[in-house]
């Protein structure tokens, strides 16, 4: 694991534990998410992914633990603008046009009407941009909810499964967008159930029933498990295998 630096890292977990119906949900998960990199967070479904990422954004109910985000408790009020959250549902209003979503959104957040304009061109829904919501594809409305969570050029952003579903073609210009943007300087966190986008990523975190197994770039995970693949780490990793 790595060593936690909360003044330099965009994201600090510490000994995070989190219960639902007397169960531990997230056991002593600890880590930390730099700026201006793609963090993955990888694992089957139903272990824990979800709730992490709602721990982080402050909506989560925790047992115990710390979670730092920006240097702020997670949740803080000043953090509203700092972090773009994207859930596995599309968080837009179906029977609006994409152009009056955002700029409703807008509106809300207190962002200069450009950005609207930038992030319909960062998604690329501009050709949709006067269609309703609920008649786009549900690609289309992730990438209407990802412009929403880029509006004000947040620190950071939390993308739950934002690729689950989608055709090739649109996970990998998803991608595209997540490394620009991480690029530019964002932090970006990721949570996805597929192993094969575990390349994409410039670091892993592999959570397994409420267990964080490794933290660390792709290279030095398939290093350490001597293994081909993500996949073939995760089982080694779960199996014991790992040097």
């Amino acid at each position: 694991m790595t060593t936690l630096t909360d003044r330099s890292a965009a994201v600090a977990v510490r000994d995070l534990t989190v219960l639902r119906g007397g169960r531990r949900v997230l056991d002593s998960v600890s880590f930390e998410v730099p700026p201006a990199q793609v963090t993955g967070l990888l694992g089957p479904s139903g272990g824990g992914k979800t709730t992490l990422m709602r721990s982080i954004v402050g909506v989560q109910v925790i047992a115990s633990g710390q979670v730092t985000v920006l240097g702020r408790p997670a949740g803080s009020r000043l953090l509203r603008d700092q972090v773009g959250y994207v859930t596995q549902a599309p968080s837009v209003y179906g029977d609006l046009t994409v152009i009056e979503n955002l700029r409703f959104f807008a509106r809300v957040l207190g962002v200069a009407a450009a950005e609207v304009e930038r992030c319909i061109d960062v998604v690329d829904v501009r050709r949709h941009r006067n269609d309703p919501v609920a008649r786009l594809s549900g690609g289309e409305q992730s990438r209407v909810s990802l412009a929403v969570a880029l509006l004000g050029r947040p620190r950071l952003l939390v993308l739950d499964e934002p690729t689950v579903g989608l055709d090739p073609v649109l996970r990998r210009d998803l991608w595209a967008v997540f490394h620009q943007l991480a690029a530019d300087g964002a932090a970006v966190l990721v949570s996805s159930h597929v192993m094969d986008e575990a390349e994409r990523c410039d670091r892993l975190l592999l959570l397994r029933e409420g267990r964080l197994l490794a933290d660390e770039p792709p290279g030095t995970l398939l290093a350490r498990t001597g293994t081909a693949d993500v996949e073939g780490a995760f089982l080694a990793l779960v199996e014991g295998r790992a040097r």
